[in-house]
């Protein structure tokens, strides 16, 4: 967690092996062994913090039922990246850290394809049931868009705008547009 609390404030080219290992208490020699590289250290701490998000957004998936309306599986998908703008501070940091990473994958992140899919799964699993009029290829592709419009938010200018703003103001905004997504035009 050190070095995702580092990465968060300073980005991949801001920190040092050293300045981790000291942070986690850690020994230079032995991280270097267990990872080889910086690089493959923020890697692995990136995509720890992904899984995490992952992990949350498939929990909120999950709960939702076959009949939910788009509004609610909007706020069911989005509801993790609403928390990290809502939270600001390190959670939105670390987001904005993964959606970076998220733009140019590095190896490795193969292994969490099946999350992304469960993800994918029980998104579909809702869309099908609200617009059983649009093809399986027509509603993944909203359902990425719509992850897109979400890391688009972490990175861009509009997201710190955003987190300055009420909760309440925040999710409105969001669930309108991700709804929008899903829904698409006619």
């Amino acid at each position: 967690m050190a070095a995702l609390e580092l990465l968060s404030r300073r980005g991949q080219e801001g920190v040092t092996l050293r300045e981790i290992t000291q942070s986690a208490g850690a020994n230079v020699s032995a991280v270097s062994y267990h990872f080889g590289s910086l690089k493959s250290l923020c890697d692995v701490a990136i995509e720890h913090a992904l899984e995490r998000y992952l992990d949350a957004q498939i929990r909120e998936l999950d709960a939702l039922a076959a009949n939910a309306t788009l509004s609610e599986l909007a706020e069911a998908f989005a509801r993790p990246m609403m928390h990290a703008l809502g939270a600001g501070g390190r959670d939105l940091a670390v987001m904005r850290t993964v959606a970076r990473m998220g733009i140019d994958p590095p190896e490795g992140w193969e292994r969490l394809y099946g999350k992304f899919e469960a993800a994918r799964r029980q998104a579909l699993r809702v869309l099908a049931t609200n617009l059983p009029e649009v093809d399986e290829q027509e509603l993944l592709f909203r359902t990425r868009s719509a992850a897109g419009m979400l890391n688009w938010l972490a990175l861009s200018p509009i997201g710190s705008e955003l987190a300055a703003q009420p909760a309440e103001l925040v999710e409105r905004r969001i669930i309108a547009v991700v709804a929008g997504a899903f829904r698409g035009v006619p």
